[in-house]
């Protein structure tokens, strides 16, 4: 596979291939990925192969629907509201 990126189109730093965790929001539902990202040695930033973006782009509408049959679950997620008024 090629890379489409020499250098980071950000800040031109040097991208190192590296497995990282991506998390994913669809609706009231949460996904943690683990997948191959291209990761800028000097900014942070991370580039994804386009086939990797359009299974982001299927998980979150599945997400979205509630369709999590063969997600397994981590735990339990919460939200908690903090205010000022305290």
């Amino acid at each position: 596979m090629m890379k489409p990126f020499n250098k980071c189109p950000i800040c031109g730093g040097e991208l190192s291939t590296k497995v990282v965790e991506k998390l994913l929001r669809g609706g009231k539902n949460t996904v943690v990925l683990k997948v191959k990202a291209e990761v800028c040695l000097h900014c942070g930033e991370r580039l994804y192969d386009q086939r990797v973006v359009r299974r982001f782009e299927e998980i979150r509408e599945k997400l979205s629907q509630g369709e999590v049959k063969g997600f397994q679950p981590l735990g339990k997620s919460f939200q908690m509201v903090l205010s000022k008024s305290h």
